[in-house]
């Protein structure tokens, strides 16, 4: 495991600390993909993130939507790729598609000592 997969523990801290956060999930994807299936990624209320979900593809779109879940507590399942100008707008160049799960975490539903 590299650092780039483990976003557990980095992730537990700012729910501690009391972060908005998301976690983002790589939940299928079709062809030529950086990430496989249960790549991740947190992201706090201020766009800061852990780990990868693209290896920088599209990153930009994923924080975006995940600060909207965190705002509005919703569960967002994402395409990137899907059209060739989708795959342009979002930095998706190598033509695989990926789908994203995008869900809202509170420190409230976990129990931290």
């Amino acid at each position: 495991m590299n650092d780039l997969d483990d976003i557990i523990t980095p992730t537990a801290e700012w729910l501690k600390n009391n972060q908005s956060l998301a976690l983002a999930t790589v939940i299928s994807t079709w062809g030529s993909s950086p990430r496989p299936v249960g790549g991740q990624m947190a992201i706090n209320d201020k766009g800061d993130i852990i780990g990868s979900v693209s290896g920088g593809c599209v990153e930009n779109a994923v924080i975006s939507e995940a600060i909207d879940s965190i705002q509005d507590r919703k569960l967002r399942v994402k395409d990137y790729g899907i059209s060739n100008n989708m795959a342009w707008e979002v930095g998706l160049a190598c033509g695989g598609e990926l789908k994203i799960l995008i869900q809202p975490l509170e420190k409230k539903r976990y129990h931290y000592s």
